[in-house]
């Protein structure tokens, strides 16, 4: 399956650097003729419905004719990441510095695995996290205040907090 979701990804960029989209992920989910491929495109000033639906036509073409999800039927589900999209690559980390994030930790800094807080800074592999930026209604049961230095190795999962 490792192979399978490497080939799609290869292919979802090779569609996406010609029509000036980054592929975020992509991910497979179910068995049998429940599976369903979900693939997520973004670009800098967003994506529109239109752009999902333009991506989806090319990509599933591409990849019914090369057969790369063999064993029959699949949904293909090609959407935008989401206000409140995962940061996955290090990259990710850099864009998005000045933005409120939400993460969980391997290891426990100060008795805390959850924090949030505004990622004042993505440099040299650490994140530096503005714990107070992060106190708002729903704030994460963490932390103390401050700022936070986490390394990027130390982060298992991360997102973006919408701020509407």
């Amino acid at each position: 399956m490792a192979f399978m979701l490497d080939r799609v990804k290869e292919i979802a960029e090779r569609v996406a650097s010609s029509s000036g989209y980054e592929v975020v992920e992509v991910e497979l989910h179910g068995s049998g003729k429940a599976r369903r491929l979900r693939i997520f495109i973004d670009k800098p000033q967003g994506v529109t419905h239109e752009d999902c639906a333009n991506f989806s036509r090319e990509i599933g073409t591409i990849l019914d004719v090369e057969d790369v999800i063999p064993g029959g039927s699949y949904v293909l589900e090609v959407s935008s990441p989401g206000l409140d999209r995962r940061l996955l690559k290090l990259a990710d980390f850099k864009r998005f510095e000045g933005s409120l994030v939400k993460f969980s930790t391997h290891q426990a800094i100060d008795g805390n695995r959850h924090f949030q807080g505004r990622l004042v800074q993505f440099d040299d592999g650490e994140l530096t996290v503005d714990l107070d930026a992060g106190a708002g209604k729903k704030k994460v049961p963490q932390q103390g205040s401050g700022k936070l230095k986490v390394a990027f190795s130390n982060v298992e999962k991360a997102q973006l907090v919408p701020e509407l």
